[in-house]
């Protein structure tokens, strides 16, 4: 608890950010919800990691956090901070549902310190069409949230228990995407998967892979869900980044995390001038039937 909570570190969750008072047009949506609190401590502590591995440049990658099991009746009558804002499309899904979203221009350097100044907490409205801002500040989400949203959207009318997204810029896996040869289907997951057993094991559905669209693009947008829906927890947009959902934002990141090194190891053996052998297609189909993995 409080690893990257910047001035939070020395107090718990459940201490007022502003005990004199909040500012004007300021609320502190964590104070006494521990729960919730736990939950964007977490999206602290990965956007710290993602900075540490030179995965989020500048303002690069995103988080969004569906975190609306933790909502109370207190932030139900809470008004809009901001809002309502056209989303772009009509999410059915998402009616009455709460994100924590990194905030657009936002640095995950800065967020790993201060989450709630760098991120807002949103509530879609009823129209399905449109959020306002509840939380703390009126911080505008990310320009992908359209994207991030239309995703959680398609988990939600799947029964997923998947509730986060992360989309990032690890070095070594988008160092692949720029060979033809491992964008082919499945070919940089069963390289990666032979590298050593934990990637199979903890990433047992591989890396989905997208060919190039334009950033925050509708169609960017739809090949992900498509990837998604193709048995991916784990997508590959080509020379660009990844994008992965899972049940928390600190599972999302493992994936990510478990599949980079993977790619560090194959990358360090052709730095000492060979090709890795890889485990063999026996090893791993062993490895899916010992554990019950859901890909051969």
């Amino acid at each position: 608890m409080g690893r990257f909570r910047g001035r939070h570190e020395a107090e718990p969750w459940d201490a007022p950010r502003w005990p004199d008072g909040f500012p004007e047009g300021v609320v502190d949506i964590l104070y006494g919800r521990t729960e919730l609190a736990d939950e964007i401590d977490k999206v602290a502590e990965v956007a710290g990691y993602l900075w540490q591995k030179g995965w989020a440049e500048r303002n690069g990658g995103n988080i969004t956090v569906n975190i609306t099991e933790y909502v109370d009746e207190g932030m139900m009558d809470m008004p809009l901070l901001d809002g309502p804002r056209k989303i772009g499309k009509r999410l059915p899904h998402l009616k009455g549902c709460w994100f924590y979203c990194k905030g657009t221009q936002k640095r995950m350097r800065d967020l790993a310190r201060e989450p709630m100044e760098n991120g807002s907490i949103i509530r879609v409205l009823d129209d399905c069409e449109s959020y306002g801002i509840v939380a703390d500040e009126p911080i505008v989400p990310t320009s992908e949230l359209p994207s991030h949203l239309a995703v959680h959207d398609y988990l939600l009318a799947k029964g997923s228990p998947y509730r986060a997204s992360l989309h990032t810029h690890p070095i070594e896996l988008v160092a692949l995407t720029h060979s033809k040869k491992w964008m082919e289907k499945d070919a940089s997951t069963r390289m990666l998967w032979s590298m050593i057993p934990e990637t199979k094991a903890f990433c047992p559905r591989g890396l989905g892979m997208v060919p190039y669209m334009l950033p925050s693009s509708v169609e960017l947008a739809e090949a992900t869900i498509k990837a998604i829906d193709d048995d991916y927890d784990v997508v590959m947009w080509e020379k660009h980044g990844v994008f992965a959902v899972d049940t928390d934002i600190m599972s999302a990141f493992d994936q990510v995390d478990v599949l980079n090194k993977a790619a560090l190891i194959y990358i360090a053996a052709r730095n000492m001038g060979f090709e890795p052998e890889g485990m063999t297609d026996g090893q791993m189909r062993q490895l899916s039937e010992v554990f019950g993995l859901p890909k051969i």
